[in-house]
């Protein structure tokens, strides 16, 4: 077998400046957003030109969220850039399309506040992205927006997308797993190895994300079970804007590894550079965003997309006490003037503690080494690198002890919790795999199968 290399970006997000990212209102939007807005045109271009410019591989996959909301002139800009990359470059690049890709009624800013921009719906998607990947596919499913197609003469991607026209991110319905597990005994009866790609994570990129309902493919033991049960053991995925690589085995046994890249206008900002040595080795390397061209104030783009990051966690930690209404809205918690008041109360006291303070309340101790740390800033921190992968917080460290204390303590009040697909969950297991990584690395490693 031939080795073979390609690159992997997701959740692109392209947003056409013209259409209006700026004024009072675009602020006040900013505050709760992990992803940049107005910066996307800029980063998108910097990622592309330097990706044309990489010799290591001539194939680039994007793992959906093509636009920032589904803007039609965005995704007419963005699919103009992808034809000049792929004309500039002599690279070929495949998509999947996503839930920000179709919108009726998507929005920018300007000095009068929000305002509408023109949509798009799920049956325009094919006209615009037909070049990058449908046409030249050796098997299209219409309905799904899916396909498969041959990377190299020994290496065909099943791309696999779960929309539908007037739905989105659905379970997949047992005709369209039937039609996966159809292309994939052809791909295995034809002696190729068979990868895919799809924009939801089969599986949560850290284990607290399991409690978030669409933070991965709804009913997602079936498509593990119909991928890995049928030789395909390698997904790529993005949504989430996180960094991992997970594994999974479907029910009789067989591995599928999901690789979930960070997006490209977001801190985790990375991409992939995916090397299948043979059918049963892929080493995965990830290589940082470029630099863009913007006013970053003086910083570099890494530490530009960090500080908007932490800007969306601190308004969200701090909004419990300066706008507790908003607070509620955000974490789907009844919303009344008995619990604005709670929680006003309960946020202004949080801003003022150490991480000490919160385990002794909870009977257990800090570390020395971070009790004095204000609570908030640990918080945002920790919640940063649960999204940045390898998280550092295992057990040995000050960090990592000080919060498996307080996950022990926590556990019996959770002692039926369930996941989001309905699976129960041992909350202390959660969390400390949440906040430590114990599996593989979630940056460079080499995958068998």
């Amino acid at each position: 077998m031939k080795e073979l290399k390609f690159f992997v970006v997701t959740d692109t997000h392209f947003f056409k400046n013209s259409l209006g990212a700026y004024g009072a209102d675009y602020e006040t939007y900013m505050d709760t957003q992990q992803k940049c807005f107005a910066e996307t045109e800029a980063i998108n271009r910097a990622v592309f030109d330097d990706l044309a410019g990489r010799s290591d591989a001539d194939i680039v996959l994007i793992a959906g969220d093509l636009t920032f909301n589904g803007e039609k002139e965005s995704h007419a800009a963005f699919c103009e850039m992808l034809h000049d990359f792929e004309k500039k470059s002599g690279k070929k690049v495949y998509v999947v399309t996503a839930g920000h890709d179709v919108n009726a009624a998507p929005y920018g800013f300007n000095d009068s506040g929000r305002v509408t921009v023109e949509g798009t719906t799920f049956g325009e998607l094919y006209d615009f992205y037909k070049d990058f990947g449908y046409d030249g596919a050796i098997a299209f499913n219409r309905a799904h927006l899916s396909y498969v197609t041959e990377l190299s003469e020994d290496v065909q991607l099943l791309v696999i997308c779960n929309d539908v026209e007037g739905e989105k991110h659905i379970a997949y319905p047992d005709d369209f797993l039937s039609w996966i597990a159809e292309q994939a005994q052809k791909a295995q009866a034809d002696g190729k190895m068979m990868i895919a790609m799809e924009h939801y994570p089969v599986l949560a990129g850290q284990p607290l994300l399991s409690l978030i309902g669409d933070a991965r493919q709804a009913q997602s033991r079936k498509l593990i079970d119909t991928l890995a049960d049928n030789g395909v053991h390698l997904i790529f995925t993005g949504h989430m804007h996180n960094q991992s690589v997970n594994v999974a085995h479907s029910a009789k046994g067989n591995v599928l590894y999901d690789v979930c890249t960070g997006c490209t206008i977001g801190c985790p900002a990375f991409m992939r550079l995916v090397t299948v040595k043979d059918e049963h080795t892929v080493e995965i390397e990830s290589i940082p965003t470029p630099d863009f061209d913007w006013d970053k104030k003086g910083m570099t783009g890494k530490e530009y997309l960090k500080v908007q990051f932490d800007r969306m966690i601190r308004t969200f930690v701090d909004s419990m006490e300066e706008d507790p209404e908003r607070f509620l809205g955000k974490v789907h918690m009844k919303n009344t003037p008995a619990m604005q008041k709670l929680f006003h109360a309960l946020g202004k006291r949080l801003r003022r503690m150490r991480v000490g303070t919160v385990a002794r309340l909870l009977c257990v101790r800090a570390e020395p080494q971070v009790k004095d740390v204000k609570f908030t800033d640990f918080a945002i921190d920790l919640v940063r690198v649960v999204f940045e992968g390898n998280q550092p917080f295992v057990e040995g460290t000050p960090e990592g002890d000080t919060l498996l204390r307080i996950f022990r303590r926590l556990s019996p009040f959770f002692k039926k919790m369930k996941d989001a697909q309905g699976e129960p969950v041992d909350f202390y297991e959660m969390m400390k795999h949440t906040v430590g990584n114990y599996g593989l690395d979630d940056y460079n490693t080499t995958l068998t199968f």
